[in-house]
């Protein structure tokens, strides 16, 4: 049942009124009942409600008395019965036995003396007091003319306690409308009057969970100093007081009067004792500090804990960690102790130049603790700026296990192959106070990976990268990184065609978080690169959009490179134009290095597009320059040449063109990309010179649709179509360029694909029609549009005098205006 007032009137369910009816009646003769609950359900007012109507009824009812014992009386009723001594008991058991007298006892259910257990032993029933459900609450607020509207609030407040209900609703009642958005004073007046009674352990215990210290007996003996039999019967204690909810919870109510009621002093010294109790066991105290943020409380004990709990914070959230650790600071650690640590968690953060300022600190105080974790930290930031021959000289000088594998990967990433070996072996030697962790041994496989990839195979470097970020995926969630083993792992796969094993890869390291915050961009970056080569440019415009904030170079370099990309892939040349500005910008700012060619080649191309090659030629030497230092590998060096190879053939530089397609011709016996690409070079040869063999072209586009380069593939038999003289080849190639391109539409010959009605004035245009016509009010040349569709700019002048024809229009500008008055909505 539940309880509560509804003024003088008690709300009770219907069993609870039908019970007490039949008392009341005599329909219920020998009376035995007992009211167990915790306090504020309404003992008291079921107790006042039942003496009521027996009295209407003509019924003697005595509240129990010790005092006046043998008075004469038809029902007793006994409240609190668990605050009675053995005297008050053995009078109860006394009562219990007399079959003249209706008893109804009500107490807690703790404590529970044995005389009382034996009391509550001999009654023949129980009645439940149950919380108020929402509809009960409305009904009580209305009674107290406030607006029902509030009933939820009240209910999660209170938990439905009758008691707790009855005092925010009247406590509510009494304040104007536009300030019942928080729980006013007067409603705490009830738990006030039970913590003033509350034996100092349960005050405690109160204050413990307030603080987050959970059912941890031994942490709570600990502070109680009490054994685990008396630290349960505290807890027993204090849940009887109705100040729990149904989930073992403080009420919402119960926090907020122990906050305002309750003075801050005590709060801290519960606080801090339990902070210092799981110091001493090694226990987690992360919960326990996290509200002394901001507060003005120092000394040795306190900066100990928010370091302690930055340990803990770091993983799961880098920026409170930075918070706590400068809280330590303030608290009286000296920032000299603590500054690598808290560069480390604002990097982890994604403040990467917040966290290169603190390093440099660092760095720069000859006394500083963690001075090679502040050279590791700098360097880290200084790649993600793209400036990796100034973050392996860093990372050389911290010397650790860590820094020396991630130097090894920027030592190669500049061209510095022979150092980068000599690093790569210190790493995976070690050191004799650094232990073999699951991370440095990933670490150290990363760097071996990069290193086989300059002068291994494509498929055991790739091999090693993914085992590395396998091994990784456990911990690499809290580890502030330069650079991924997946992002890593995907350049290579982009690098050689492997782009299955490259979007897995990268998904698994998004998934996993690896790299924290600072490469999640770089991850989703990557996976939008593979879409784009794929030809799929819906699915790398909503991966780019997906990429998080991009605030460091190496990422904006990626990103623009990526706008450019899909600009030229969609022959929209007027994007092109738009992005070129902020392309250069991120040319400059981003120094050339090996993992940087993707969108290196991608301005190459747009460059010869626009015809800005002048620009980008002291970066394409430089980039060239680091293929030197590194021995020219096949693995990055083919995919740089496939790029310039189309720059020349955009530029119309025959001599350019020939030299790139021989230097692929070298690489071509390492592997199916490497065959794939030089072929395909040997082929836009003599596609350019007029030269088709229709077999060879498919064969050439289906092999690099084979290797991942699907646009590529339908843009080779594409632009062949166009310029062959055979007609029957010419219709194999567009095909093939179709199937390619996955377009769903079928592309006519130029000698068909008239549309039904070809009158004058006619406003139907065929899908192909209408296509041209979008593309030519977009701005693009007949070639560009050719381009685009995989047809003769011959066939898009053909489409559009059929246009003209069918719309009426006496000139080129009016037909122009009808198009754009059609296509509008388009």
């Amino acid at each position: 049942m539940t309880v509560s007032t509804r003024g003088t009137e008690p709300v009770l369910d219907e069993p609870t009124r039908q019970l007490c009816a039949a008392i009341a009646e005599r329909r219920l003769t020998q009376v035995r009942l007992a009211v167990v609950a915790a306090g504020d359900y309404g003992k008291t007012t079921l107790l006042d409600h039942l003496r009521t109507l027996c009295a209407n009824a003509g019924l003697t009812v005595v509240r129990f008395d010790p005092a006046r014992v043998g008075e004469p009386a038809d029902l007793v009723l006994a409240d609190d019965a668990h605050t009675y001594g053995e005297a008050e008991l053995a009078e109860l058991a006394r009562l219990a036995g007399d079959e003249r007298t209706g008893l109804v006892i009500a107490a807690r259910p703790r404590p529970r003396p044995a005389g009382l257990n034996a009391v509550l032993g001999r009654l023949r029933g129980q009645i439940l007091l149950r919380p108020l459900d929402k509809a009960q609450v409305a009904e009580h607020l209305g009674t107290h003319g406030v607006s029902t509207e509030l009933a939820e609030f009240v209910r999660a407040q209170t938990g439905g306690v009758p008691g707790h209900v009855h005092r925010v609703v009247t406590a509510l009642a009494a304040v104007p409308p536009s300030e019942r958005g928080e729980l006013p004073l007067a409603a705490f007046g009830g738990i006030r009057q039970e913590l003033d009674g509350a034996e100092p352990g349960v005050l405690r215990f109160l204050l413990a969970v307030e603080a987050g210290a959970g059912p941890d007996i031994d942490l709570l003996g600990g502070l109680l100093d009490r054994d685990p039999d008396g630290v349960s019967a505290v807890i027993d204690l204090a849940r009887a007081t109705g100040l729990f909810g149904a989930d073992g919870g403080l009420l919402p109510i119960t926090l907020g009067a122990l906050r305002a009621l309750v003075p801050a002093e005590r709060h801290a010294a519960v606080r801090q004792r339990l902070v210092e109790l799981q110091l001493e066991r090694g226990a987690p105290v992360l919960r326990l500090v996290r509200p002394w943020l901001g507060k003005p409380i120092a000394g040795p004990s306190v900066a100990k804990a928010f370091e302690a709990a930055a340990d803990e914070a770091l993983g799961a959230d880098p920026a409170l960690a930075a918070r706590l650790l400068e809280a330590a600071v303030a608290a009286g650690r000296p920032a000299a102790e603590l500054g690598a640590r808290r560069a480390e968690a604002v990097a982890l953060a994604g403040d990467l130049d917040g966290a290169l300022r603190l390093a440099d600190e660092v760095i720069a105080t000859a006394g500083a603790t963690g001075r090679p974790d502040g050279a590791r930290v700098a360097a880290t930031a200084l790649t993600h700026r793209g400036q990796l021959g100034r973050s392996a000289e860093l990372l050389q000088w911290s010397g650790t296990r860590r820094s020396r594998a991630f130097a090894a990967i920027s030592l190669i990433a500049t061209g510095r192959r022979a150092e980068a070996e000599r690093e790569l072996e210190k790493a995976t030697e070690g050191g004799g106070d650094e232990p073999p962790t699951l991370l440095s041994g990933a670490l150290s496989s990363v760097a071996r990976g990069v290193v086989e990839s300059v002068g291994g195979t494509p498929t055991l470097a790739l091999s090693t990268l993914v085992s590395s970020a396998e091994m990784l995926e456990p911990v690499g969630r809290a580890v502030l990184l330069p650079d991924s083993p997946a992002a890593l792992g995907a350049l290579v796969a982009l690098h050689s065609g492997e782009l299955t094993i490259a979007e897995p890869l990268l998904e698994r390291a998004i998934a996993a978080r690896t790299g924290g915050v600072t490469l999640q961009a770089r991850h989703q970056l990557l996976l939008a690169w593979i879409a784009m080569v794929r030809g799929d440019a819906t699915l790398a415009v909503e991966r780019l959009n997906a990429a998080e904030e991009v605030r460091q170079p190496r990422d904006w370099l990626f990103a623009v490179g990526l706008e450019v990309g899909l600009a030229r892939r969609t022959s929209d040349l007027t994007a092109l134009r738009r992005i070129w500005g902020v392309a250069c910008e991120a040319v400059i700012r981003h120094p050339v290095d090996l993992f940087s060619f993707l969108p290196f080649g991608e301005f190459a191309m747009a460059a010869a597009r626009l015809g800005e090659r002048d620009r980008l030629a002291p970066h394409l030497a430089q980039a060239h320059a680091v293929l030197k230092g590194l021995g020219d590998p096949p693995l990055w060096a083919a995919s740089l040449h496939w790029s310039e190879l189309h720059a020349a053939i955009i530029a119309e530089r025959a001599g350019e063109a020939k030299e790139h397609a021989a230097a692929l011709a070298a690489c071509s016996g390492n592997g199916a990309y490497f065959t794939a690409v030089s072929d395909a070079a040997a082929c836009w040869l003599k596609v350019l010179a007029g030269d088709i063999d229709a077999e060879e072209v498919e064969a050439a586009a289906h092999a690099l649709r084979g290797c991942g380069l699907w646009w590529d593939g339908a843009r080779l038999a594409g632009q062949a179509a166009i310029r062959t003289t055979d007609r029957k080849a010419m219709v194999a190639l567009l095909d093939c360029a179709r199937l390619l391109q996955g377009a769903a539409t079928t592309v006519a010959p130029p000698s068909e694909g008239a549309a039904a009605d070809d009158s004058p004035g006619s406003a139907r245009l065929s899908d192909r029609e209408l296509q041209v016509a979008e593309l030519v009010l977009g701005g693009m040349t007949y070639k560009e549009v050719g381009a685009r569709l995989f047809i003769s700019a011959k066939t898009v002048e053909h489409h559009m005098a059929r246009m003209r024809q069918r719309l009426g229009a006496g000139s080129r500008a009016e037909l122009l205006a009808h198009l754009r008055e059609m296509l509008g909505d388009r």
